[in-house]
């Protein structure tokens, strides 16, 4: 198997446009043609994870945090980043990410934290704007199932928890081909009308341009009539965060001992406990305070994230409880899930998670 099987994948399930803009997900360390024959799954990569990856005979880490997240401008080995990034290359060890592209998907880091702690109903609790694009092709009718099915089949014509979303019109198309080309239908120079349907899907756009080459390799017009609109519509399938409810109204002081035990929490630190049992609850792994007002604006009775600053604790204070619970606690559950995508994808390929310990936090 060659590292781009393994990062191709990652990539159609976490496309590699949705990172943040400060992010630097993808392959850092590697070829794309090199051949691999196991992999070792973590939250960072640090000394003791690439010792690991050494020891057990591991050619690609695949980590969920960059390594390389500032610009390299040589590699002497004066940093720890510069040393790692080193040891890597002399045992032919690749080194990929997939960071905040990860946290934007459905199926990502939030959705497997909700898993955990038994959230139901979930969605996005911050969408993005400005990701989808609608695509417009005009088609012979005896051919529009055909083009439908390319662009479906390319990921064209989803709308939150709905697929295979297209409007059709009926129509009449005309056209007169010129000298030097091949119509599919008509006479050369001769003006000729065609019935036509107008077929009109949304695209995100990290599909964008496969959806078009399909829908132009199915299509029997040696020329495709096409158009491409840009949208400012919410995308529900992505965005930060993720919020949901608990099957029960439940004890908020017994939910965040149930998360501090599920997540092995040293500890989490909280504003003041709503006074009510709660039902509601919004989660982002990893640093989310900015989305602080959003879940308030969503009415969420509780907000689990990490990283956030001691005035953040004075908002909402008897409205919604906001919790600490760690940013390597809120994120490492990240390993089982990219393992799992991986062995379902690659059941015979040599997967390990990390027993290393990422976590550069400890507590007295």
């Amino acid at each position: 198997m060659q590292v781009k099987d393994i990062t191709n994948f990652l990539e159609n399930i976490a496309p590699s446009s949705l990172q943040e803009s400060y992010d630097n997900s993808g392959l850092l360390v590697g070829s794309y043609d090199q051949e691999v024959s196991k992999a070792l799954i973590t939250l960072d990569v640090t000394n003791e994870v690439v010792e690991e990856a050494i020891a057990n005979n591991c050619d690609i880490i695949i980590a969920h945090h960059p390594i390389i997240f500032k610009g390299l401008k040589r590699l002497v080995g004066n940093t720890m980043t510069e040393k790692l990034v080193i040891k890597a290359i002399k045992n032919d060890i690749n080194l990929y990410a997939v960071h905040t592209n990860l946290d934007n998907v459905l199926g990502g880091v939030n959705g497997i934290l909700s898993e955990k702690l038994n959230l139901i109903n979930t969605q996005i609790l911050s969408p993005k704007k400005d990701g989808l694009s609608k695509v417009v092709v005009f088609c012979p009718k005896e051919h529009i199932e055909s083009v439908q099915k390319a662009m479906f089949n390319n990921g064209a014509g989803s709308i939150g928890n709905y697929d295979s979303c297209s409007f059709i019109t009926d129509g009449k198309g005309t056209f007169r081909a010129l000298e030097g080309s091949n119509p599919f239908v008509g006479n050369k120079n001769s003006l000729h009308q065609e019935d036509e349907y107008r077929l009109e899907v949304i695209v995100e756009d990290h599909n964008l341009d496969k959806v078009v080459r399909a829908m132009i390799n199915a299509h029997p017009y040696e020329e495709v009539a096409h158009d491409i609109y840009k949208l400012t519509n919410t995308n529900s399938n992505i965005g930060s965060g993720m919020i949901g409810e608990l099957k029960k109204e439940t004890n908020i002081k017994e939910y965040l001992k149930f998360v501090k035990n599920t997540l092995g929490c040293s500890y989490i630190k909280h504003n003041k406990l709503v006074d009510k049992p709660i039902k509601k609850v919004a989660i982002c792994g990893g640093s989310g305070s900015f989305l602080i007002p959003e879940a308030a604006r969503k009415n969420a009775d509780l907000f689990i994230t990490s990283d956030i600053k001691y005035h953040d604790y004075f908002e909402y204070l008897g409205e919604m409880t906001i919790a600490d619970a760690g940013h390597f606690e809120t994120e490492h559950p990240v390993k089982e899930l990219i393992y799992a995508y991986l062995k379902k994808k690659f059941p015979n390929f040599a997967l390990q998670i990390s027993k290393m310990s990422a976590n550069p936090i400890s507590f007295l």
